[in-house]
Order: structure tokens, then C-alpha cells, then sequence
């Protein structure tokens, strides 16, 4: 039996494992008053199900040579999603952006079976001001892949769409904070 994208499954999944209301300090320095710890969600086996059916169904019109991001959030996103790839008889490469080049070995900071010219997408758990993702776009490109658009998890509406197509790129989320009754 083939498992299908199920959104209303992956919000429940959100609520019960990644949502935390609170007082919080963001990744870009805001203080919010909820937090997403996707990894919570990514890291569960139904939430990395539910997260790489869903984009796959994202990527299934265009479907690029290679998924990837920023270690450690867009890991077990491109895992998972490489893993369902794989079953399904799909050729999707995962990657790796380090935060900084390794210092040793071959010096890379973009790391996986990938080479110079693939089209690539790269992937976030969640979107906030744009910046984590708009980095792991800009070391791919310097490594040589193709990359022309953003895939998230959730945008938290903060901003990070329009900083995303600022740069001429198109972003596609999975959810938003409005799935939730946040705005």
C-alpha cells in the first residue's frame, strides 16, 4: 500500500509533537511567543513520513536532481524525502550544507552524491526570516547546482517569503502558522 500526503495528519502531528507556546528566542535574535521544533516532528516517524509525502507532492511537476539544506533542520527532511524517493523508483539526490566548509577531508561545505550543473531545491523546516535558507541556496550555487526554489515545512509569515523571491527564487510551504489560529 502506497501512503498519500494527508495535510490535516501532518498539522495534527505539528500540534502534538513541534508546537510549544511560550516566551522564546528565535534563530534570527526575535522573541516570540510560540515556538515550531520540527525536529520533534521530523525526527518521528510519522512526521517524516507525512513531511516527505508531502514533498514529494510538491516537487512531483518539477522534479529536480537533488534535495538539501542547511544541517542539521533540513536533514532528515532530505532524508526522508530521498528514502520515499528511492521506494518509488524516483532518482532524487540528497545533500548536505554544512554551515562552514570542513577544515579537512576534501574541504567542502556541500556534502552528498551531487555534482556541479544538477538542479537542486533546497528544503527548511521552518521559515522565518529567510536567512538560514537563503545562505544553504547561496553555498550551493557556489558549489555549482542549479537552484531556483525554497520548500519548508511551515512559514511562520515573518517575512521570509518575500526575502526568499527577493532573490528571484520561488518558495512553496507545507503549512503556514495560520493552520494553527496563529497569525
Amino acid at each position: 500500500m502506497t501512503a498519500s500526503y494527508d495535510r490535516n495528519h501532518l498539522i495534527s502531528l505539528v500540534r502534538q509533537y513541534a508546537l510549544r507556546f511560550g516566551t522564546f528566542t528565535l534563530a534570527s535574535g526575535k522573541i516570540a511567543n510560540f515556538y515550531l521544533d520540527c525536529r520533534q516532528l521530523t525526527l518521528h516517524p510519522q512526521g517524516a513520513n507525512q513531511v516527505a509525502l508531502g514533498m514529494l507532492e510538491l516537487l512531483r511537476t518539477d522534479m529536480p536532481n537533488a534535495i538539501g539544506g542547511m544541517a542539521i533542520g533540513a536533514d532528515p527532511i532530505s532524508a526522508a524525502t530521498i528514502t520515499l524517493a528511492g521506494q518509488q523508483q524516483i532518482d532524487l539526490r540528497g545533500f548536505i550544507v554544512r554551515k562552514e566548509a570542513k577544515q579537512h577531508g576534501m574541504g567542502r561545505q556541500v556534502e552528498g552524491p551531487v555534482e556541479s550543473g544538477m538542479s537542486a531545491v533546497i528544503v527548511e523546516d521552518v521559515v522565518t526570516s529567510g536567512g538560514s535558507a537563503l545562505k544553504a541556496v547561496e553555498a550551493a550555487r557556489e558549489f555549482g547546482l542549479q537552484v531556483n526554489r525554497v520548500l519548508a515545512v511551515i512559514d511562520r509569515l515573518e517575512g521570509g517569503r518575500e526575502a526568499i523571491e527577493a532573490q528571484g527564487l520561488k518558495i512553496q510551504t507545507l503549512l503556514t502558522v495560520r493552520d494553527f489560529g496563529i497569525s
